[in-house]
């Protein structure tokens, strides 16, 4: 697994977990809105905020067969007008960078089609994200991939063969800085199929650096994931879901999102790394540890047994694994009970 530069910061395995906000459709259609939503996922400790670059018209067509309705949450809609509630204007895209890069942000987004792609890459966004739906579209992660950025890649559709197609087309143009993304593509997405020990395995097959892109309730994945090895966690953000919008069901509120935040930095101190040194207040905590102390007054000559030398708390005295060596010795003096039992102590 390599490091990845991601704009001003690194993404990597001995680096903290990188946090993306997508902002989506949560703005419904207010600028002020998605200024609202970047101020706060900075505020709520983010590390970027993503949107995606379509119009109705690069994403499907204007058609009301079967084939084009929506489903589950956006049930009886024709995609076309899903997506014309739901995408954010392409003029709002290079302002909504500038003011998320003043908050010390990374700014990107899902590009849908070559145009936005190439729009983008005007703005010289640090990097791209292929959506779930998008991973079989093998031409245009190609031409993603061609801009030499990280390839954020999300998996909430891929069977196996099609990660594998998807890591090898961005490796075909010479890219090998891929990011996958554990997802499950259902809204809001159940527990039982977050499926999160999926995460070390994609490691391990990929080579690949591996992180997570969820729409359950809550943090208990989000945490999960981190602690499995994901270095990217993304999530929905909303000021309230009272506020409504397509993605407003199963976005994260602020105050969600920023405990969650809090919740994965406390999570990766406790994680830690592989160290078998002890602590300052680990060395200390050993004094509370069991040693052989006299347990009884006893005088010089007489026969140490288990009722005159025993294994007590605390541990300033002799090993206790030592016991069967001393057993059936003498004492070399007189010892009042509660000394530390040592070597020069017997005969």
């Amino acid at each position: 697994m390599k490091d990845i530069k991601f704009g001003n910061r690194i993404i990597g395995e001995n680096y903290p977990t990188f946090i993306i906000a997508e902002i989506s459709a949560n703005h419904n259609q207010s600028f002020d809105k998605a200024v609202e939503i970047i101020k706060a996922a900075k505020e709520a400790g983010a590390d970027a905020v993503k949107v995606q670059t379509y119009t109705a018209d690069t994403i499907t067509l204007n058609c009301n067969s079967d084939d084009f309705l929506a489903h589950g949450l956006w049930e009886g809609q024709s995609l076309y007008d899903l997506y014309s509630e739901a995408y954010t204007p392409w003029e709002w895209q290079p302002k909504l960078k500038e003011i998320a890069e003043k908050e010390g942000l990374e700014f990107f987004s899902s590009p849908f089609d070559f145009t936005a792609v190439d729009f983008l890459e005007n703005m010289n966004v640090p990097a791209y994200k292929v959506a779930s739906f998008e991973i079989t579209d093998i031409p245009l992660i190609k031409y993603m991939a061609s801009k030499m950025k990280p390839m954020i890649m999300s998996t909430g559709i891929a069977r196996l063969s099609d990660i594998d197609e998807a890591v090898r087309a961005c490796r075909d143009v010479g890219n090998n800085n891929i990011i996958l993304l554990k997802c499950t593509s259902a809204y809001p997405a159940p527990m039982e199929e977050a499926n999160l020990r999926v995460i070390p395995n994609m490691i391990e097959t990929f080579d690949v650096t591996v992180g997570l892109s969820d729409h359950t309730f809550g943090r208990t994945v989000p945490l999960g994931a981190v602690a499995l090895g994901a270095k990217v966690v993304e999530k929905h953000l909303i000021m309230k879901r009272s506020d409504g919008g397509p993605d407003s069901g199963f976005s994260m509120e602020f105050e969600e999102f920023k405990e969650m935040v809090k919740a994965i930095r406390d999570l990766e101190k406790a994680i830690g790394k592989v160290a078998y040194d002890l602590t300052d207040k680990q060395i200390k905590s050993r004094e509370h540890s069991r040693s052989l102390y006299v347990s009884t007054d006893v005088k010089k000559g007489d026969i140490i047994t288990r009722k005159n030398v025993r294994s007590v708390r605390p541990g300033f005295g002799m090993a206790t694994k030592h016991i069967d060596e001393i057993l059936g010795k003498k004492f070399r003096n007189d010892y009042k009970m509660g000394t530390r039992m040592k070597w020069n102590m017997v005969e």
